[in-house]
C-alpha cells in the first residue's frame, strides 16, 4: 500500500508543472478578467468605474463583430474541411510501414511542429514567389481572397497532424475484415466506404474537434500574414481593443462572449459527431 502511495505521489509530481502552468497562464487570466468586462478599464489606468451590461449591449451594436465573425468562420469551415480531407489521403497514401512512407510521414508532419508565426511567413513567401512566377495577384493581396489565403498557411501546417491521427485509426483497423470483404467480392472503394469509414469515425471526431478549436481561435496568421480589416477575426479584434484601442473594459466583454460561443459550438460539434459514433 505505502508503495503504492509513492508511485502516486510521483505521477503527481510529473503533472504539477502543467497544472500550475494552466492555473498561473489559463485560469487565473479568465477569472480576473470577468469583472474587467463590466468596467470602462482602459488597461493602464489604476482606477476604473462599472458600467453593468454596457460592454454587452455595445457588442450588439458593433459594426465590426458581423465582419470578424465572419471571416472567422470561413477560416474554420475550409481549414476544418480540407485539413481532414487532405490528412486522410496522406494517411491512405502511407499507412504501410515501409521505408519510404516512414520519410514521408515525417515530411509531411513536419510543418506541424514548425511554429505558427514561422509558418505564416513561409508558406506567405512561397505563395508570394509562385504567384510573381506565373504572374499571377497573390491571393494575400486580395481583399476578397484573404481569408482562404489564410486558411492555405493552417492547411499546409495542420495536415500532417490529422495524417497522423488518420494514421493510428486505420492501422487499428482488424485486417480479417478486408481479407472476408476480398473474399465476398468487394472493391478496395467499397472496403474503404463500409470498413475503413466507420472504422476511424472516432479519428474524424477528433480531428474536427480539434481543427475547429484551433480555427476559431484565429490570431497569429492574421496578425503575421495580412493586416487589415479583410483578414480580422474575432480574437485579432479583441487584441486590438484591448491594446491599441485602450477599451480593455469592451475587449474583455467581446473575449468573455466570444469563449462561451468557442465552447458551446466544440461541445456541440464533438456531442454531435460522438452519437453518430455509437449509431455506425
Amino acid at each position: 500500500m505505502k508503495r503504492y502511495w509513492k508511485r502516486e505521489r510521483v505521477y503527481l509530481l510529473f503533472l504539477l508543472p502543467t497544472v500550475l502552468f494552466m492555473i498561473v497562464f489559463l485560469y487565473y487570466p479568465l477569472i480576473r478578467g470577468i469583472p474587467i468586462a463590466f468596467t470602462d478599464w482602459d488597461g493602464f489606468s489604476k482606477t476604473s468605474n462599472f458600467v453593468g451590461l454596457d460592454n454587452f449591449k455595445r457588442i450588439l451594436r458593433d459594426i465590426n463583430i458581423p465582419r470578424d465573425l465572419k471571416n472567422t468562420l470561413l477560416f474554420t469551415a475550409i481549414e476544418t474541411v480540407i485539413c481532414n480531407v487532405i490528412g486522410l489521403a496522406m494517411a491512405l497514401a502511407v499507412k504501410k510501414a515501409t521505408k519510404l512512407n516512414n520519410l514521408l510521414r515525417t515530411l509531411f508532419f513536419m510543418p506541424f511542429v514548425i511554429s505558427l508565426v514561422l509558418s505564416s511567413y513561409m508558406v506567405q513567401y512561397l505563395i508570394y514567389q509562385v504567384c510573381q512566377t506565373f504572374s499571377w495577384t497573390s491571393p494575400l493581396a486580395v481583399p476578397s481572397q484573404v481569408i482562404p489565403g489564410l486558411a492555405l498557411i493552417a492547411i499546409w501546417r495542420d495536415s500532417g497532424y490529422c495524417m497522423i491521427i488518420y494514421i493510428a485509426a486505420i492501422l487499428g483497423v482488424d485486417e480479417s475484415m478486408y481479407e472476408s470483404a476480398s473474399i465476398e467480392g468487394a472493391t478496395r472503394f467499397q472496403q474503404f466506404r463500409k470498413i475503413t469509414m466507420p472504422m476511424i469515425v472516432p479519428a474524424f471526431t477528433a480531428n474536427v474537434t480539434l481543427l475547429l478549436s484551433w480555427g476559431l481561435k484565429l490570431f497569429d496568421y492574421s496578425m503575421t500574414a495580412v493586416k487589415g480589416d479583410a483578414s480580422e477575426s474575432i480574437n485579432v479584434y479583441v487584441y486590438r481593443m484591448i491594446f491599441p484601442g485602450y477599451q480593455a473594459g469592451y475587449g474583455q466583454a467581446v473575449a468573455l462572449v466570444w469563449l462561451i460561443v468557442v465552447f458551446i459550438i466544440t461541445n456541440f460539434v464533438s456531442k454531435t459527431l460522438r452519437k453518430r459514433e455509437v449509431e455506425l
